[in-house]
């Protein structure tokens, strides 16, 4: 036998093309013609039918089950599309609407003494209170998280490793409100008074506490699926080598899922970051710069962002979608900052 008679038949790019247009223009037909929808049914009616002209046409040309095989990737394209867009629409809004006071008076500058008809103001004051917030948490979550990680699977057994797991399964579900009157009814109105004379003090520390109230869960569950995927040969070569069990988790186990660990971090970093309603409750809000995290009111990106979009001023929209945009500037650049860090690991050289 040939190639030639072995060679199994194809279905061109032309009528494949020829079936997508078929489709929208039948659906463009149906949906405009009737009035029953805008281009976004006509879109979601094209995909249908394209989808049955795609089965049917390429059944025949290329047999039932490499039709179905198509039919099916091309669905699987279609979902990956469909999932794109939302995200690509964001970035767009972000970038379209929030470039425009991308400029060096946005970065250097405050809130403090601008009044509604002034064009000015920036959000440094806001960029200063989200890095050392969201630091301090992360100082405090990211130590603990793994390590309760790493008790939940190395060590952990019976009703307390049980009972740990559902705790922090419950407060993944948590919500950020909640955590933040649980700083202030506990940090803001009991301890902080022990520090300054017997008066509450809202500071950006107590932001960070419950921000790590926040990050806890998130870390602890990632961490812990990443060390469940370590495979056990690479712990029983260690103990057959003498190697204790504690080298073993820091040396083997730990790098060996530090890029698992490493994402699960920053997502928690991420919602820190996002987060408002516990900076609004335990660190107040502040239109000055504060950098003393532990004394004195603090702003945030996320708490700029609100503020200024229910701002009554015409200069505050614009302040609101460039300080979103620098938000999600700021978790990109940490995010890829992380991932470079995690592949220089003992065990990926």
């Amino acid at each position: 036998m040939t190639p030639d008679n072995i060679r199994s038949k194809r279905l061109p790019l032309v009528t494949n093309l020829g079936i997508a247009v078929a489709a929208l223009v039948v659906s463009a037909a149906l949906v405009l013609g009737f009035s029953i929808g805008n281009w976004v049914l006509v879109v979601v009616l094209a995909v249908g039918f394209y989808l049955v002209g795609l089965l049917v046409v390429a059944g025949r040309v290329e047999g039932r089950r490499a039709g179905r095989d198509r039919m099916w990737k091309a669905l699987i394209y279609s979902a990956c599309v469909l999932a794109i867009l939302p995200l690509a629409s964001v970035v767009w809004t972000l970038v379209s609407k929030g470039y425009s006071r991308l400029d060096g008076e946005f970065f250097g500058t405050s809130m403090n003494n601008i009044g509604a008809r002034d064009e000015n103001g920036g959000a440094y004051h806001a960029i200063i209170g989200t890095l050392e917030q969201v630091g301090i948490a992360t100082l405090i979550a990211v130590p603990l998280g793994v390590m309760g990680a790493i008790y939940l699977v190395e060590y952990g057994r019976g009703r307390f490793a049980n009972t740990v797991r559902f705790f922090v399964d419950v407060m993944t579900g948590i919500p950020s409100i909640v955590a933040g009157l649980f700083v202030l009814s506990s940090w803001v109105l009991i301890v902080s008074p022990w520090f300054n004379d017997g008066q509450p003090r809202f500071s950006g520390f107590a932001a960070s506490l419950a921000l790590t109230v926040l990050m806890l869960p998130t870390i602890v569950r990632s961490t812990e699926e990443m060390l469940r995927l370590v495979p056990g040969p690479l712990r029983e070569g260690a103990y057959a080598l003498g190697v204790p069990q504690w080298k073993t988790i820091l040396r083997v186990v730990l790098p060996t899922a530090l890029p698992g660990i490493v994402t699960g971090i920053m997502l928690a970093v991420a919602r820190a970051a996002g987060e408002t309603a516990p900076v609004l409750l335990v660190a107040g809000g502040a239109a000055a710069i504060n950098f003393d995290p532990f004394a004195g009111n603090q702003s945030s990106l996320a708490l700029f962002v609100y503020q200024q979009a229910g701002d009554a001023s015409r200069y505050a929209p614009a302040r609101a979608w460039t300080a979103a945009l620098t938000l999600v500037a700021l978790v990109l650049i940490l995010t890829i900052a992380a991932k470079l860090l995690a592949r220089r690991n003992s065990l990926s050289k």
